[in-house]
């Protein structure tokens, strides 16, 4: 398959983990459509629908004035977005497993309402005047966008800067190597004006502030980004998405759905969702 010289190559954090960690698994997320709904394809679980609802949670209140986020009970939020992925609908294979990923999303809710630090201060938002991600045009020669979706603009007046920061909600740290700060940052350089003057992780259920990470050099993160994109470029022109290993972690759940062996759960915007079944490994 080759792709029309006039038509942008659309990169994220995302597709460039899932690129990186499998070309497969790549197509499967973010290029293959079932032939049948003409839907992408993705496979719901626990530390999934985890992450989802206490990200939602926080997504509600970054639009709220800040003297604003607390007024109604941040619990409450996060018990009405919880009903959103309950039973089958977070993967969840029984109660006791549903209930156990739930209080450590009631963990980390506690723990911003304790030590909200910056949920205290002024935000932005980068905005969009269409329903699509913020972008901006990473590259024109190559005709590549950028684009993506970042958790939390702190606001500095005393400086008139920026803070960002992402929420995780997983168990182990975010990889040394991750790019997704750095393209973070690339990304809110480019959609406003202000400067960023730190990039934070805030691992929820175990720290009680954001964790600050060390500025990369903005011209070595522009190549080392860009050489990955042309890579991606170059795999969606020859259409060969050929997973390494002949099947690896991140590919077969996925192939599993292509198969038809996976249980559809329902259909979330341009996504149908599915959970993988017991015993389909064995």
């Amino acid at each position: 398959m080759r792709i029309s010289q006039s038509y942008p190559l659309w990169i994220s954090y995302s597709q460039i983990r899932d690129f990186l960690n499998c070309p497969r698994s790549y197509f499967l997320k973010h290029v293959y459509k079932d032939p049948r709904s003409g839907k992408k394809i993705n496979i719901i679980t626990p530390p999934l629908a985890l992450g989802n609802t206490v990200h939602d949670v926080l997504e509600e209140i970054s639009t709220l004035g800040a003297n604003k986020r607390f007024e109604k009970s941040l619990l409450d939020r996060y018990e009405s977005s919880w009903s959103r992925v309950t039973g089958e609908l977070g993967g969840f294979r029984n109660t006791e497993e549903e209930q156990t990923y739930k209080k450590r999303g009631e963990t980390m809710i506690r723990q911003v309402i304790i030590s909200p630090g910056p949920l205290l201060n002024k935000a932005v938002k980068l905005r969009s005047p269409d329903e699509l991600p913020p972008r901006y045009l990473f590259s024109t020669e190559e005709n590549i966008l950028l684009c993506g979706k970042v958790d939390w603009l702190e606001y500095s007046s005393e400086d008139d800067s920026i803070h960002i920061i992402d929420f995780k909600t997983g168990i182990k740290d975010e990889d040394s190597n991750s790019l997704q700060l750095a393209i973070y940052l690339l990304l809110v350089k480019n959609c406003q004006k202000r400067s960023v003057k730190k990039i934070s992780y805030w691992y929820l259920e175990r720290e009680e502030k954001p964790r600050e990470m060390i500025l990369p050099d903005l011209e070595e993160l522009y190549e080392e980004i860009l050489q990955i994109a042309l890579r991606i470029k170059k795999l969606k022109q020859n259409g060969k998405y050929i997973c390494s290993k002949n099947g690896c972690y991140a590919c077969e759940p996925l192939e599993v759905v292509v198969s038809g062996k996976a249980e559809y759960i329902k259909t979330s915007g341009y996504q149908d969702i599915y959970i993988i079944p017991d015993g389909i490994y064995s």
